[in-house]
């Protein structure tokens, strides 16, 4: 279930709460310039992402995009996905929802030779 990204202003600024109390993962991940993840999936888990910085082209399922610094995506497990960053790194933050295990991931494609 995507995520409710709750908003709380203050004198200072603001919070963007993203999970209270519930089981997730969170990784602060980069991409170096012109590389890419592998196209996978997750049977297991839901991801959201936040970049950070940097600019690159996203696929999560049959859409394609561009994102760049604020853009939020919400990856469903099953959902196949990747992200290529661009002439600069892209760094974002992925909160994993549901049971974490590194090796839960099937690929379908790899730039790197990986299974």
């Amino acid at each position: 279930m995507k995520p409710r990204v709750k908003r709380t202003r203050r004198p200072w600024g603001w919070f963007d709460l993203i999970a209270l109390n519930q089981k997730c993962s969170v990784k602060l991940i980069t991409v170096r310039p012109k590389q890419a993840l592998s196209l996978q999936s997750h049977r297991k888990r839901d991801e959201f992402w936040v970049i950070l910085d940097g600019s690159g082209a996203m696929e999560a399922g049959k859409r394609r995009w561009r994102v760049g610094k604020g853009d939020e995506i919400f990856i469903q497990r099953g959902q196949r996905h990747r992200l290529r960053a661009g002439k600069q790194a892209v760094k974002f933050l992925e909160v994993a929802f549901g049971a974490f295990d590194e090796h839960d991931e099937k690929r379908f494609s790899d730039l790197y030779g990986r299974k």
